[in-house]
């Protein structure tokens, strides 16, 4: 898929959708946060990517004052209403690359489901750039994939994966590779290049349960989802939810939830 289609301005079209549908992510993930580096209301902390806030309100309930940095403009004006209680919270529009934030000032920077947005090249360094001495990178994600509780169900879908989205994005059919621990590792071991130590990773995991209807709602706030022209889009969600109607009626969904932590020196 190319980049180049700035897939990250779709969100933007599905801001609601993607609040009611997408996940937060699980207590011990934060946990292992506030493990690895104290955050409290002496704390300046980034977001980098909030979307519409799953992985916002556990840091903010520290008491930290935290600039959660959004390119959508829907987005940015959901946070902002969603957050308005916080007196500390404040939102900026724009890309993480480009907007401007105070070097050596912040304690904490954290991005969940997001970071993959940004080059790498610039990132990291600008990630690094901002911190305190001391302060902390907290990179999470999730990682869904349809349970193996229903291989023939996972069947139907892989196959109109195959003759829907890998036929418009020219992607090669085939077996999907579902996130792994050597996966998390090789993301744990990035920030090395760029002069962050102390390097932790850890992964969680948990079940979602969806009616066909939700599903398809999930599917429409994916990015890639959502930039298929519509009449074919629509089609593709159709027969999905068609799968799952034969199969029952729902779709269980097992996710693994990554979080990479790094400090600068």
């Amino acid at each position: 898929m190319d980049n180049g289609k700035e897939l990250e301005k779709t969100f933007d079209t599905a801001a609601s959708a993607y609040d009611k549908m997408r996940p937060g992510y699980v207590a011990e993930l934060y946990d292992a946060i506030f493990g690895y580096i104290t955050i409290g209301e002496n704390s300046r902390v980034v977001e980098v990517g909030s979307g519409s806030g799953q992985a916002t309100e556990p840091i903010l309930k520290t008491g930290c004052a935290l600039t959660a940095v959004e390119y959508g403009v829907n987005l940015s004006r959901l946070l902002s209403d969603k957050f308005s209680s916080y007196r500390n919270f404040n939102v900026i529009t724009g890309k993480f690359e480009d907007v401007l934030l105070e070097e050596n000032s912040f304690d904490l920077v954290f991005s969940a489901t997001a970071f993959h947005w940004v080059p790498e090249e610039i990132g990291y360094p600008k990630v690094y750039s901002i911190l305190k001495e001391g302060g902390a990178f907290a990179r999470f994600a999730n990682r869904p994939h349809i349970s193996g509780s229903m291989p023939e169900l996972a069947g139907e879908i892989d196959e109109l994966y195959n003759g829907y989205y890998n036929k418009y994005y020219g992607v090669k059919s085939g077996a999907k590779v579902w996130f792994t621990e050597e996966k998390a590792i090789e993301i744990s071991q990035i920030p090395v290049k760029y002069g962050f130590t102390d390097i932790q990773y850890q992964l969680f995991s948990r079940e979602r349960v969806f009616t066909s209807d939700e599903y398809i709602q999930l599917l429409g706030t994916y990015s890639d989802h959502i930039a298929i022209e519509e009449p074919v889009r629509n089609e593709f969600f159709k027969r999905i939810a068609e799968a799952i109607e034969r199969h029952g009626g729902s779709i269980t969904i097992e996710d693994t939830l990554d979080l990479e932590l790094a400090r600068k020196q």
